[in-house]
């Protein structure tokens, strides 16, 4: 008898998903040309060997929570003491000594990551029009950033409206000028009173020039910032360089905007994300091996240069494709080829979570951080057989961004993971580059250690208030009650983890080599906020920050001009370096100090934001999206929002702050409130009708209430339960 679609594969001892199997030897073995037989085997001996590994350092996380747990509980009442806690997490291993900062000896790193500061976004790769939106969003046109969001006010005659406003768009070029007088500033003048631009060629090499209403000339104050141009139907493409960034001054005068603006400056065009993490993880909501298919094919399609995305907009079908090159004569008359798209990291899952993708040997499902290290790996190998773009490294790497490690062992084990990986493709060591994300306490106060076990291939560290809240409260979960969200952020810990993530990043010699990333700002709408507050993340030594939008990335190139990200590492160096001991703070207080309308608006905004979150995972396995809070501003969402949000609902209810009844019934409450939220998305359920009948509603209350449960604190296991018990629920 053959065998039906449905039914799994058995290839060796493993047991593979029909859609898994059909992607992989119909698509993702073609692509490589790769030997099927090969690959399964390889794919065998990597389970069979590191499985058990795997499986040990989870439980190594599960003993110290418990001693951890254990040593909190017996000091019940006690005023905090510092220095023994600090011993007993030295004497369990937790916190290990440090006696030296490693430096990183990776090589083959492409200039985006090694010497490039600027944006990076980060992207569902589940979705694919998200996916190449962001690839593309290498260049930004800063007239459509400033004209389209809140920097420039609505006010004064300055509104947006269906029409264009000319008041509003001259508000922009001037905005847009100011903003050329600091990045490229002209000799003796400013550009708002040059009547065109042009280039002299009497030189041994094109020069940039700049002609004024009297008749005179000038250059640039620094004539090497004219990096080239670009001619094509009338307009004329100056590209300049400041800090490392290119920007483009483009002129026409026959554009709709160009014929009536200074100099006929149609656009100013600046190179926005440099870089773009394509996630499999927080931002996607992948539960099952037809989940896992799509997102590897979307990461596949991006290598391979070919995917695209269909929608309709305004009435209208539109395709979105990768972006080409750009060219442009350098000032010596040589053409000068720039990628037209970001360079991409990939961020598999962490150590945690398993997928029915491949069940092994044993009949359990393989671990999920495993699986995606060979696929996406596999996926990439694409990249060096394209001919249409430039490649995404130029230089054959692979970089590969994992989360949620906790500690220098979990670090070790993903070097011999991507080694094992590199075995199998027959690559040369260390062409997967790691990013580590320092989001978990214990590679927090480790991290010399974990980028020491990874000295050969790190190129990437950053620092994330949500998830390295959620792991903080999760661990000091019966030292105490927490404080209020909004206070944790001004607690001592927080600034010393931000600091210290770049000073050991400084000392471990990542500035030219690699990222020191900051985290996202989390409001794509309020982006007048975002000009005022974000170049903190530059002054403070970050070589890249993360953006929620294509636009967001491009008004925030801006404080990359404005700021010399090199020159501060290097005034950085010589700081005192951050506090452990304040690190290992917990952010503990007295809730008697609260009132009970301090606990109830808490409360409510924890319950509102998990809800709001939950229930496009849940019902429409959306795994990021923009989410109105309980004040309806918008917040670009994933789980690291509902993992902190989640704790801290539990914490308070652990330690008395408030009751079950009280905690439930704000959920009641505030799913009328999301429910009206969502009334204009036809495709959304109600939760508020019927609470026992609403699989989202009793996610939602479960990641609170089972929360002191989860490992970590992680609310993917809760979150895929209920979401395929609600795929199962859709397809009957």
């Amino acid at each position: 008898m053959g065998m039906t679609t449905d039914e799994r594969r058995a290839i060796g001892d493993l047991s593979i998903a029909p859609v898994f199997h059909d992607f992989v030897e119909s698509e993702l073995l073609q692509a490589i040309g790769f030997d099927a037989a090969t690959f399964w085997a390889g794919v065998e001996a990597i389970i069979t060997d590191l499985t058990p590994v795997n499986r040990d350092l989870l439980q190594t996380r599960v003993e110290l929570q418990g001693k951890i747990d254990a040593w909190h509980k017996a000091r019940s009442g006690n005023d905090w003491q510092h220095a023994e806690y600090v011993e007993f997490l030295a004497a369990i291993g937790y916190l290990k000594p440090v006696t030296t900062f490693p430096r990183i000896s990776t090589k083959n790193v492409d200039a985006e990551i090694a010497e490039i500061a600027g944006p990076q976004l980060v992207v569902p790769l589940s979705n694919a029009r998200f996916a190449v939106n962001a690839a593309n969003a290498r260049w930004g046109s800063l007239y459509d950033a400033l004209y389209g969001t809140d920097v420039i006010a609505d006010d004064d005659g300055q509104e947006r409206g269906a029409e264009y406003n000319s008041t509003r768009g001259a508000a922009v070029i001037r905005f847009a000028t100011n903003f050329l007088n600091r990045a490229i500033p002209l000799t003796d003048t400013g550009h708002g009173d040059v009547v065109s631009y042009g280039l002299d060629h009497s030189g041994d090499k094109l020069r940039f020039v700049a002609s004024l209403a009297n008749g005179d000339t000038v250059g640039l104050m620094d004539p090497e910032q004219f990096a080239g141009y670009a001619e094509n139907d009338g307009s004329c493409g100056y590209l300049f360089r400041n800090h490392g960034l290119y920007l483009e001054i483009r002129t026409d005068s026959s554009h709709a905007i160009g014929k009536d603006a200074t100099a006929h400056v149609a656009d100013v065009i600046l190179e926005s994300a440099i870089t773009t993490i394509q996630d499999c993880e927080d931002s996607v909501a992948a539960v099952d091996a037809a989940d896992k298919v799509g997102v590897y094919r979307n990461w596949l399609g991006l290598m391979q240069g070919e995917l695209q995305a269909s929608f309709s907009k305004d009435g209208q079908e539109i395709t979105r494709s990768l972006a080409a090159d750009r060219v442009y004569t350098d000032p010596q008359g040589d053409e000068l080829v720039l990628s037209g798209r970001s360079l991409l990291l990939v961020r598999n899952v962490g150590h945690l979570m398993t997928t029915d993708a491949i069940i092994d040997a044993d009949g359990q499902e393989v671990f999920e951080g495993i699986l995606d290290a060979i696929i996406t790996t596999a996926c990439a190998l694409t990249d060096r057989k394209r001919d249409s773009y430039q490649a995404n490294s130029r230089t054959g790497s692979i970089y590969i961004v994992k989360p949620k490690m906790h500690g220098p062992g979990e670090v070790a084990f993903t070097n011999t993971l991507f080694g094992r990986v590199e075995q199998l493709f027959e690559l040369q060591a260390d062409t997967l580059k790691l990013g580590i994300m320092d989001e978990e306490r214990r590679t927090t106060v480790n991290l010399p250690a974990c980028i020491d076990a990874v000295k050969s291939r790190v190129v990437f560290i950053n620092t994330g208030f949500l998830d390295r809240t959620g792991d903080e409260i999760h661990t000091s979960m019966h030292a105490g009650a927490v404080l209020p969200k909004e206070i944790i952020k001004q607690q001592p810990w927080i600034l010393a983890y931000e600091d210290w993530n770049v000073d050991v990043g400084i000392r471990c010699g990542l500035p030219g080599k690699a990222q020191i990333g900051k985290g996202m700002w989390p409001k794509p709408d309020e982006m007048r906020q975002m000009m005022a507050t974000k170049q903190a993340h530059p002054e403070a030594g970050a070589n890249c920050a993360w953006v929620p939008s294509p636009t967001a990335a491009t008004l925030h190139a801006m404080h990359y001009h404005a700021v010399d990200v090199r020159s501060v590492q290097k005034r950085l160096a010589s700081r005192t370096i951050a506090s452990i001991e304040d690190i290992l703070t917990p952010p503990l207080g007295d809730a008697t100090q609260l009132s009970p309308e301090d606990v109830q608006t808490e409360i409510n905004n924890n319950a509102q934001g998990i809800l709001g979150y939950v229930v496009r995972w849940i019902d429409q396995g959306v795994g990021c999206s923009k989410v109105p809070d309980i004040d309806d501003v918008g917040l670009m969402e994933d789980r690291a929002t509902l993992r902190i949000s989640s704790q801290h609902l539990a914490n308070w209810l652990l330690h008395g702050v408030t009751t079950r009844e009280q905690v439930l019934a704000t959920f009641r409450r505030m799913a009328e409130v999301v429910d009206n939220q969502n009334e204009s998305d036809a495709s959304y359920q109600r939760m508020s009708d019927d609470f026992d009948s609403s699989i989202a509603f009793q996610a939602a209350c479960a990641l609170v209430f089972e929360a002191c449960d989860q490992p970590n604190g992680y609310t993917e296991p809760l979150l895929h339960r209920f979401r395929r018990q609600k795929k199962a629920e859709l397809a009957r």
